[in-house]
């Protein structure tokens, strides 16, 4: 196995890793930033308030793209043990 090829194994995890998590953050971020703004101008400062949105928003996220996340990390893993016999010669 050469440098070469690991460098691409790490580049592919590294780029299914940001793929499979950037649904979750993003509405995380978005729904932490709502209710943060929301806090702000009402002066509400109930930590409950900020935690429970995001829960619900983030398994929201995860029952709607949990199908795709799941195809496109067994695709990965396909693709992985596919190219096994070429690294090792």
């Amino acid at each position: 196995m050469d440098t070469a090829a690991v460098v691409d194994l790490a580049r592919q995890a590294l780029w299914i890793a940001m793929l499979i998590s950037a649904p979750i953050l993003g509405v995380g971020l978005a729904v932490g930033l709502i209710v943060g703004i929301f806090q702000a101008a009402t002066s509400i400062n109930e930590q409950t308030l900020s935690f429970i949105p995001k829960v619900l928003a983030i398994g929201l996220t995860i029952s709607l793209t949990g199908g795709w996340m799941i195809n496109t990390l067994v695709d990965y893993t396909r693709s992985i043990f596919t190219r096994i016999p070429s690294l090792f010669n």
